[in-house]
């Protein structure tokens, strides 16, 4: 029986990747010219219109629209404001200039990429100062809503709107104040919003999901200035925040900003259900309850209407109340039925996109109804309760280990930091073992030919430390889950990373253990081909843990620890094997930092705890390597020092030297690999350009033996003919800078 408080349902944004990654096979081929503008935003169209039919099915009475782009949304806003770096300005208007600030060209250099609120999810950060002049042109936007319009009708078709708080907070300003980028982009909001009232939309979304940070408060007056200019539309407003609670010291000025018909909340992370309690609700605006978790893939049936329940308690009868997604879908993959080979003790469990609309309809309907159980896991015995302390500590300290490992004279020595190109040609070797038309021993001996090559690459090209490759890895965290207990993985559960890099996270439903060595093999045969060191390679456990999909039965802490005992076992086994130098690549680590500062120390402590857990117990002369690579990594400092790695190696060409200043001012006395160059863009880095790059490192007081020569992170997307010569200039420029080094002592 429909429940006769009759609940409204919404979506926030949709994934934008087409069910059979229709939009990365289209950008790929309009980048290598096999198809034009005009195809690509057909293809894209055709994508957009598919989301909105499933959203439409579901069915869902208002959806969310303008999310979808071809690269990145938040670079969409960037070029509908016409707020263009000036290294850009002189390309041609349009898609070129879109695609060389995502991509780079070799006279500019792309916009740094950063993680979208500790989503998996990187956006190209905006460059914003006080030399730009913004202007609008929101016609790809407008196409997007007509889209929408034709196929839906005007009354279920929601804009979604980027908010002007939230843009310019995530943007890298330079020599304006956030107040003052405001003030010049506050009359383009509302000429958008004038515009879409003409069209006669029934609301608009604003998504401000700064509003949810700990330094929310202190962007009061920027809120209460950018609303009262949209309200003056008159265009009805629907605040989106999602990640997180609003705290309550913001929360009542937030409910009195004025045009507001709704606030959304996420009741899946944080806890707004606290909020609520203590701040209460006002009677007039809807309350959009995100109590479907976009960010997971377990089921909500049971916990949604829990929630829901919850909400009501607290909000009494008076209050409309939305059922909705807590965030945009774009999170998880697309349809859970498209999956043939999930274990079907879970697959009842799990929920992707489509199945979350779904829900979402469920709920609004039979809002009482309730199942038995709902398990997001298989609860076993768990095999990480009782460590002991000396597990997470290294002996000796550094200083003392330091001259008992690889040291290259003179400092400056060269490497990769791991994956080499991934062409067609491997990834069919990849498809034709997983579907068992090749056995295993010829599986391994081609992927030995691969290996064979690139050590012979590396020998030619006369780096220091070598890498073997990872030919035989198709994701540097599904590599390892796959010969991980407790993991259970999709064939088309594609989730967008950015642009055209879409990945497959693991899903975690059990305790993780290693029933076999996972790396050691391939190091074997890659180092039996030279004489000089090769890397071990391997992905830290709270890297795993960020980019999977968690367990929620038990904790964060408690899984990463689970993984960090099974990478022990495997660094313990590399040693064994010979290896010297073990590479554990931790790039998400500041990822899963909390959004709210003050529950930052608390995530950093098991963290930080997972990854000594893993690298603490090798002989004092085996080098520990780490790699951090597209976050700012600046106020996390202490943490990054108490991972107590030999190397550290860092991104650097997109976002500048500030991490080194950063890791000099604060004395940070290891190994350090600032990377060099840019390897999401196709330009060949110069060499002069990598000679100088070097020379500011020594500016930056770094000295010359503690400095390591590499790229900014893996060259598994880029093609030989890029890397060849790319590697080839860094070694030269490697070279230049020993000789100056030399000169000037």
């Amino acid at each position: 029986m429909k429940d006769t408080s009759a609940l409204s349902t919404a979506t926030l944004g949709y994934p934008r990747i087409g069910r059979n990654r229709e939009m990365k096979k289209a950008l790929e081929n309009y980048w290598s010219d096999v198809i034009t503008e005009t195809t690509l935003k057909a293809i894209s169209d055709s994508v957009l219109n598919d989301a909105l039919t499933t959203q439409s099915a579901a069915p869902i009475d208002s959806i969310a629209v303008g999310d979808h782009t071809l690269y990145d949304h938040v670079l969409d806003w960037t070029l509908r404001f016409g707020c263009i770096p000036s290294r850009f300005q002189n390309l041609t208007p349009g898609l070129p200039t879109y695609f060389a600030m995502a991509r780079g060209v070799d006279s500019a250099p792309a916009l740094d990429m950063s993680k979208y609120f500790g989503t998996n999810y990187h956006y190209m950060v905006p460059e914003l100062d006080q030399h730009i002049t913004p202007t609008a042109n929101f016609d790809d936007f407008l196409h997007q809503i007509h889209l929408a319009q034709n196929q839906l009708g005007s009354e279920r078709v929601v804009p979604n709107v980027l908010g002007p708080v939230t843009y310019v907070h995530i943007s890298r300003l330079s020599g304006i104040e956030p107040a003052q980028m405001l003030d010049k982009l506050l009359p383009l909001y509302t000429q958008l919003l004038n515009t879409l009232k003409s069209r006669n939309v029934p609301e608009v979304q604003i998504h401000e999901p700064a509003l949810v940070l700990s330094e929310a408060a202190s962007l009061r007056d920027l809120y209460q200035t950018a609303f009262a200019s949209l309200a003056a539309c008159q265009l009805p407003i629907n605040l989106v925040t999602f990640f997180d609670d609003v705290h309550v010291d913001v929360f009542p000025w937030m409910c009195k900003l004025p045009g507001l018909s709704a606030i959304s909340l996420d009741f899946t992370r944080g806890n707004n259900l606290v909020t609520l309690k203590k701040c209460g609700f006002p009677s007039s605006p809807r309350l959009g309850a995100g109590i479907v978790d976009g960010r997971s893939v377990w089921t909500d049936q049971v916990s949604g209407r829990t929630l829901l329940a919850a909400i009501k308690d607290i909000v009494g009868d008076n209050v409309k109340i939305c059922v909705q997604p807590s965030c945009s879908l774009q999170y998880v993959p697309i349809d859970v039925d498209a999956e043939s080979s999930l274990p079907e003790e879970i697959r009842p469990k799990l929920h992707f996109a489509v199945q979350k609309l779904k829900t979402v309809a469920e709920i609004a309907a039979s809002p009482e109804s309730t199942s038995s159980s709902e398990l997001t896991g298989i609860v076993e015995e768990a095999v990480a309760d009782a460590l002991q302390e000396s597990l997470f500590v290294r002996q000796p300290k550094f200083e003392e280990r330091r001259p008992q490992q690889f040291t290259v004279p003179g400092g400056f020595g060269t490497t990769t930091i791991g994956s080499f190109s991934q062409t067609p040609e491997i990834r069919r070797l990849h498809t034709q073992h997983r579907k068992g038309t090749m056995s295993d021993e010829e599986y391994n001996a081609r992927i030995d030919k691969e290996l064979a090559y690139v050590i012979g690459i590396q020998e030619a090209l006369g780096l220091d430390v070598f890498v073997h490759g990872e030919p035989e890895r198709t994701d540097m965290v599904e590599y390892f889950g796959v010969k991980l207990s407790g993991f259970t993985f999709t064939t088309k559960g594609w989730v967008q990373s950015y642009g055209n890099r879409y990945v497959r996270p693991p899903i975690i439903y059990g305790d993780v253990t290693r029933t076999e060595a996972m790396t050691v093999r391939e190091f074997k045969s890659a180092q039996s081909m030279t004489t000089k060191p090769v890397k071990g390679m391997l992905t830290a456990a709270t890297t795993i843990l960020n980019w999977s999909f968690p367990r929620k039965d038990i904790s964060r802490e408690q899984q990463a620890y689970q993984i960090g005992l099974a990478l022990r076992q495997e660094v313990m086994d590399l040693e064994k094997a010979g290896c010297k130098i073990i590479q554990v690549d931790d790039p998400a680590l500041r990822e899963g930092l909390p959004l709210k500062r003050e529950n930052w120390e608390e995530y950093l402590r098991w963290a930080v705890r997972a990854f000594r857990l893993s690298t603490s117990g090798v002989l004092p002369s085996t080098q520990i390597v780490t790699h951090l690579c597209y976050s700012d990594f600046e106020d996390i400092l202490d943490a990054i020092d108490g991972m107590d790695a030999d190397v550290l190696t860092i991104e650097n060409s997109r976002s500048g030297d500030e991490m080194l200043v950063a890791l000099a001012k604060y004395g940070y006395s290891r190994d350090i690999g600032p990377g060099v160059y840019d390897i999401h863009s196709p330009v060949v880095p110069k060499t002069a350009t990598m000679a100088s790059r070097i020379k500011l490192f020594k500016e930056c007081g770094l000295a010359s033996e503690r400095i390591w020569v590499n790229p900014d992170c893996g060259l598994k997307t880029r093609k030989w003919k890029e890397v060849l010569p790319s590697l080839t200039n860094m070694v030269e420029a490697a070279k230049i800078a020993r000789i100056e080094d030399t000169r000037t002592q």
